[in-house]
């Protein structure tokens, strides 16, 4: 009997490392809500608001709306703790196709739009702190996106670690922000007893309140590379929005301490002009620092947490294939990082997404609700799952339905007031089903081949 020859089995194929702790994942969730919005959205809060107790309320009951956003986050985190966070909710409960419009709306307009509209934002308040004026800071911006992709190049450790520090000095920065407002504010009491409450314009109030909470949900998308995520995700997630609730809440009292309700209302910067009341220009650099850093930390985890989602799909053969590929030694998905930079970088230097922007808040609206719902769907279908969750959404379903409710709303709105930017985040998201078609019938023509 001849001897079969012996084939030496191909290698694993390198899968995401749980690497990841509770305080890890916090700061992940910190620094996903904490970009630049606290430090001037407040302005445009006062200005439909009647008082200061309007405005701290305001605040509260945005924290309290993302709160109960973030808690079925947890939820859903919990039953699947995998890389890519709700497309994976999305493909699983509805199927892969709105899954795909999902992620396509990520790729094409939100999380890049978003990188490369924030690292413009970061050059100009680095600028600004530096004392100097950046004509074009379209280059820089540029090179930030590249600094930071090489940083998350070598996993998620290495991108963890930046985050951690940066959301501490972030946080440094808005508890001295909060700190000598508080303590030396010398705000003018009002001469005149605060108007009467205006519910439609308090109501009106909240679409920016709600838009500077929104970013909880990038740590699910790295819940790949979280330790022990069926109890650590939600907690993480938990204990973040408590804390971004509590300082959001205490900057605008600080706000109000220091240039008063009309004072706010007036303001184009209400971080710089507080700080620059009570220390001078040299205040103004300070907080000017201090929002680059809060900025930089959001977007180094949209970088990461966006790779990721885009890694996921080209495994699903929905984008391309080489994207699928991890790093053979740091686990990252190098790739796909390298893939949304590079479109990211394209939409800094063509300054092209201020406009994508505001085309994609219907779209990323109605992202959120689509994954909030698959919850219902988890609940119906999964009641006997092996993995039962170690978290559940507390009031389930009022708590999911109400949050539902809020995004109707604030997508009714945003339709009303911006019909332009909402049909043309509507027909990129139309786009994306042709380009789905695409996607898969030439993964079957491929696999038919292999």
């Amino acid at each position: 009997m001849s001897e079969q020859p012996v084939t030496a089995s191909a290698p694993p194929a390198p899968g995401y490392l749980r690497r990841l702790g509770v305080w890890d994942a916090s700061m992940i969730v910190v620094g996903g809500v904490i970009g630049s919005g606290i430090f001037r959205v407040p302005a445009a809060v006062a200005k439909q608001t009647g008082s200061g107790a309007e405005q701290l309320v305001a605040w509260a009951i945005g924290g309290v709306i993302a709160l109960i956003g973030a808690l079925s986050y947890a939820e859903l985190g919990a039953r699947r703790p995998n890389a890519g966070g709700g497309y994976v909710y999305l493909r699983e409960a509805f199927g892969l196709i709105v899954a795909f419009v999902y992620g396509w709306n990520l790729l094409v307009v939100n999380h890049s739009g978003a990188i490369a509209a924030v690292s413009t934002v970061f050059v100009e308040y680095f600028g600004a702190a530096l004392g100097v004026k950046i004509a074009n800071p379209a280059p820089w911006a540029v090179g930030t996106i590249v600094f930071l992709t090489g940083i998350n190049w070598f996993g998620i450790r290495a991108g963890s670690w930046l985050q951690n520090v940066l959301t501490v000095l972030k946080l440094l920065a808005l508890a001295l922000l909060i700190a000598v407002g508080l303590a030396f504010g010398g705000a003018p009491a009002p001469a005149t007893p605060p108007p009467p409450l205006q519910p439609l314009t308090f109501i009106g109030a909240l679409m920016p309140v709600l838009f500077s909470y929104g970013g909880w949900y990038y740590v699910n998308d790295i819940a790949g590379e979280i330790r022990d995520p069926r109890r650590n995700l939600p907690r993480a997630l938990v204990l973040g929005m408590l804390l971004v609730a509590t300082c959001y809440v205490l900057a605008n009292a600080a706000y109000l301490a220091v240039l008063g309700h009309a004072g706010l209302a007036a303001s184009a910067a209400p971080a710089a002009d507080a700080m620059r009341q009570i220390f001078g220009e040299p205040g103004a650099r300070l907080i000017a620092l201090g929002i680059a850093i809060s900025t930089l930390g959001f977007v180094n985890i949209s970088l990461a947490a966006a790779a990721r989602v885009f890694q996921v799909m080209a495994s699903d053969g929905v984008f391309f294939r080489f994207a699928a590929t991890l790093h053979p030694r740091w686990h990252s998905p190098n790739v796909a990082l390298l893939m949304l930079a590079a479109w990211a970088c394209v939409l800094a230097l063509t300054g092209t997404f201020e406009q994508l922007l505001n085309y994609s808040t219907v779209g990323d609206w109605i992202g959120i609700a689509a994954v909030i719902a698959t919850l219902f769907w988890y609940r119906r279908r999964c009641a006997d799952d092996a993995a039962a969750p170690a978290f559940r959404v507390p009031l389930y379903p009022l708590l999911p339905i109400f949050f539902l409710v809020v995004v109707a709303w604030v997508v009714a709105t945003t339709v009303w007031e911006n019909p332009h930017d909402a049909g043309m985040g509507v027909l990129i998201t139309l786009v994306g089903i042709p380009i789905y078609w695409y996607w898969t019938r030439r993964r079957r023509t491929t696999d038919t081949r292999g």
